[in-house]
């Protein structure tokens, strides 16, 4: 599917209050091939976006609207809370050719492995399988043409970038794989709760799940092998940014060179994936302060060749590569246009 270049399609974004929708906001007013006609809040309706995401002042006269008021648009984006767009999602499709869905309503495609890690019966289980996982690196060719797009989680994505190649390729021994995430304090979303509290949180690196992680479910569902899998996360002050670290073990008389391989045969062509591991300076391995903003997903590894054990590892912006960057790169491939459309920002250093 090839679309026109002067293509330029109308889209709506329900909840673009909150940091994902805000931030698909921001994108979507710079993307090529996108008109932003409508944006959603209950609490900011009549407001100027401005006034929620003020880095827009000037870019944009859009105010809120209730959701009520919602039009037909070419495009609806949900950045809705969980188990909120599920709920209503036959409201939506009325409204709009292509939905992309940046809550996890529609990315597990088993409703057991749903009720399983978020604790309830999925309320459209009948609707699971229309739906793309949204990770491009993964289902590329599952996203040409796709309609129903759900993006995937940040935590997961940022452990699925990590292992995919090694679980694809049978890199790695079918050991348990322990994976810590670092995550910053915008992945807990726009609402305060008592965690979120600035007094509670800076200076802080808390665990705040240790075990049974939601987005586990994702990374069962998409890694080959059914390897083992466990997942920590912890919070830390920074705002932005997931950092994964993952432990592997690679058979015996494997080197460096074959997990060098392994990344280089699936990631070659990936316009946003990087390899990032430098014998020298201060910028070895990779750091989500550098990818603040941007769509990339920065991988890097050291192995212990004593024992085998190779530490992986990712950074991502979890707004970005972790939502709304690989939801606008997911619908750049949807409808055929340059998958980098839109995504250009490569970040700020110092």
């Amino acid at each position: 599917m090839t679309a026109p270049s002067s293509e330029r399609l109308s889209v709506a974004i329900v909840g673009a209050s909150g940091y994902a929708g805000g931030e698909f906001l921001r994108l979507a007013l710079a993307h090529p091939h996108l008109n932003v006609t409508q944006v959603t809040s209950e609490r900011n309706a009549g407001s100027p976006v401005h006034f929620v995401h003020p880095n827009l002042r000037g870019v944009s006269n859009l105010k809120f609207r209730n959701m009520s008021e919602l039009e037909a648009a070419d495009v609806v984006v949900l950045a809705l809370p969980h188990n909120s767009a599920a709920k209503q999602i036959e409201r939506f499709e009325a409204l709009g050719q292509t939905i992309i869905d940046l809550s996890a309503d529609f990315r597990i495609k088993d409703p057991a492995l749903y009720q399983q890690y978020y604790g309830e019966a999925h309320p459209a289980p009948q609707k699971l399988g229309e739906w793309v996982y949204g990770n491009p690196e993964l289902h590329r060719a599952e996203l040409r043409g796709a309609a129903r797009i759900a993006c995937a989680g940040c935590f997961a994505t940022s452990v699925i970038l990590a292992l995919y190649p090694l679980l694809k390729l049978g890199t790695v021994l079918p050991k348990d794989i322990i994976a810590t995430g670092l995550v910053g304090s915008s992945a807990a979303g726009a609402s305060a709760t008592e965690s979120s509290h600035h007094p509670e949180r800076a200076g802080s690196l808390r665990v705040y799940k240790p075990v049974g992680h939601r987005h586990l479910a994702e990374a069962i569902q998409e890694l080959p092998g059914n390897f083992p899998l466990h997942l920590t996360a912890i919070s830390t002050p920074r705002v932005r940014g997931i950092l994964t670290t993952a432990h592997v073990w690679v058979p015996d008389g494997y080197s460096e060179r074959d997990v060098w391989g392994a990344f280089r045969e699936v990631y070659a062509q990936e316009p946003f994936i990087r390899i990032v591991k430098v014998q020298k300076g201060i910028h070895r391995y990779p750091d989500p302060k550098l990818l603040d903003g941007t769509n990339y997903c920065d991988i890097g590894f050291e192995m212990d060749m004593d024992t085998g054990r190779v530490v992986v590892m990712s950074a991502i912006d979890n707004l970005m590569k972790g939502t709304a960057g690989h939801a606008v790169q997911s619908l750049n491939i949807a409808r055929g246009w340059d998958e980098t459309a839109g995504l250009g920002f490569v970040g700020l250093h110092p």
